[in-house]
C-alpha cells in the first residue's frame, strides 16, 4: 500500500488521459416554444432515450429557474441536469443577496449563450440546446434560443430536434394566421404538435410538461397527455 502511495506522488507518475463526452448518451427530444401577447409557452416531453432503447419515461425536460423564467432541454440529459444545478446555485446566490434583483429571461439567456461557448471552446461542449421562456424587466414576453456551440437567437417561435422540421412550420403558419395569439390557444398548439411529432418521431412519447410564463408567474403542468389515432398509419401511400 505505501508503494502505492509513493508511486501516485512520483513528478514522472502515469497520468490518466482527460476525457471528453464524444457523444449524448440518455438524450431528450424536441422542446418547442412560441411567444404570445400575453406570455410564452414551451412544451417538451418526458422520454429519456437510450440509443434506440425509450429507457426513461417520466424524466423532466423543463425546469423553472425563477418567478419569471422557464428553461427547456433538449439532447444529453445529464448535461441537461449540470446546467439545472448551475441555475439553481445562481438562484440560491439571488436569494442571499435579498436585494430584490432577479435574473430576467434575457439575463439567463445571454449567460447559458456564455456557458456553452466557453464549453465548446475547451472542445468539452454541453451537448444540449436550451430554450429560455420568461419575462424582461418591463415585463414583455421573451423566447430565446442557444445551441451547444453557443449560437443564439429569439423569435416568436422555436423548436429543437425533429421538431425544427415537423412542429417549427406549424407554429409559425399558426401565429401567421392568428398574430394575436393568447397563451391558452398556444396551448392548444403545442398538444397538437406533440402529437404529430408522437406519430413522426421515434424519439418522442404521447407524455409530455407545457410550461407558462405570464406576467403574473410562471408554472410548469403535466405530465399531460392527448388522444391519438393508429388507424391513420393505413392513410400514406407510395412507401411500399
Amino acid at each position: 500500500m505505501k508503494d502505492r502511495v509513493a508511486d501516485f506522488w512520483r513528478e514522472d507518475a502515469p497520468v490518466d488521459p482527460v476525457k471528453h463526452t464524444m457523444r449524448p448518451i440518455v438524450t431528450g427530444t424536441s422542446v418547442l416554444g412560441v411567444k404570445c401577447v400575453d406570455g410564452v409557452v414551451i412544451a417538451a416531453d418526458t422520454l429519456g432515450s437510450y440509443g434506440s432503447l425509450a429507457r426513461f419515461r417520466d424524466i423532466e425536460r423543463l425546469m423553472k429557474v425563477n418567478d419569471n423564467v422557464l428553461i427547456g432541454g433538449f439532447g444529453d440529459y445529464a448535461d441537461f441536469q449540470h446546467i439545472m444545478k448551475l441555475l439553481n446555485q445562481q438562484t440560491i446566490d439571488d436569494a442571499v443577496i435579498g436585494d430584490g434583483v432577479y435574473r430576467d429571461a434575457p439575463s439567463i439567456h445571454n449567460w447559458l449563450r456564455c456557458v456553452l461557448y466557453n464549453r465548446r471552446t475547451k472542445f468539452n461542449p454541453l451537448w444540449n440546446t436550451i430554450i429560455v421562456a420568461g419575462n424582461t424587466y418591463t415585463g414583455e414576453p421573451y423566447l430565446g434560443y442557444v445551441d451547444k456551440i453557443g449560437v443564439s437567437f429569439e423569435d416568436r417561435s422555436v423548436a429543437t430536434g425533429f421538431g425544427a422540421y415537423i412542429a417549427q412550420p406549424m407554429m409559425r403558419r399558426a401565429l401567421e394566421e392568428n398574430p394575436n395569439m393568447t397563451c391558452v390557444q398556444a396551448r392548444e398548439l403545442m398538444a397538437r404538435c406533440l402529437k404529430v411529432l408522437f406519430y413522426r418521431d421515434c424519439r418522442a412519447l404521447n407524455r409530455f410538461h407545457i410550461g407558462v410564463v405570464t406576467r403574473a408567474g410562471c408554472e410548469i403542468s403535466g405530465p399531460l397527455s392527448t388522444d391519438t389515432d393508429w388507424s391513420i398509419g393505413a392513410n400514406p401511400s407510395g412507401y411500399e
